[in-house]
């Protein structure tokens, strides 16, 4: 039996991103009927992720499940992290904020970074079950790729040989970016509590 649940987002993208990462025989997502206005203002992603899903909860009055996710780059902690979309400020595009976080970066040699993904599958205020997803890599020197968004074009993630960025492959992004991690252990948690192991 499929659990199915509301996206903390009306982005229909997204949903079909995570519909792809899910098995629908397990979990079926879909995007909000509308947006739901949400104040990210929780210090960790764990809190923002809470703070969606609950919102969206109390909106719709369904199980919602709700993301959140950012990249922390260790050499400018405070910089990006749960603040990665806000990064530069408003109005800039992916690409401007890629080039901001080299600028950033100039001269900096140890780059180590890591994307995180936690996702919140609110059921009811009683039952609320968080998993989460890392992917480790560095940041790059130049934009590299076309594919992907965000900062895929400057993270070249440490299992990739030859230097490739996120925005590179794509293939291999689908299998092991932090989202990706973070779906697979909520599939399998979810199937055991189904018993459809």
């Amino acid at each position: 039996m499929s659990l199915n649940f509301l996206l903390a987002s009306g982005n229909q993208h997204k949903a079909e991103e995570f519909a792809e990462l899910f098995d629908s025989q397990v979990l079926s997502v879909k995007a909000s009927p509308h947006k739901v206005d949400v104040v990210e203002d929780g210090s960790s992603y764990r809190e923002n992720a809470l703070k969606k899903a609950q919102a969206y909860y109390d909106a719709f009055k369904e199980p919602v499940v709700s993301d959140d996710s950012g990249l922390n780059v260790e050499a400018i902690p405070d910089d990006l992290g749960i603040h990665t979309a806000r990064f530069g400020g408003v109005g800039l595009s992916a690409s401007q904020r890629n080039q901001l976080l080299l600028e950033r970066m100039e001269g900096v040699e140890h780059r180590s970074a890591g994307f995180v993904c936690v996702l919140c599958f609110y059921l009811s205020p009683e039952e609320i079950f968080f998993f989460e997803g890392r992917l480790k890599g560095t940041i790059g020197f130049e934009q590299l790729g076309e594919e992907g968004f965000g900062y895929d074009p400057v993270f070249l993630p440490s299992k990739v040989e030859d230097g490739k960025s996120l925005a590179q492959v794509p293939d291999w992004k689908q299998r092991n970016s932090h989202r990706a991690l973070a779906c697979q252990s909520a599939l399998n948690f979810f199937k055991e509590r189904n018993g459809q192991n």
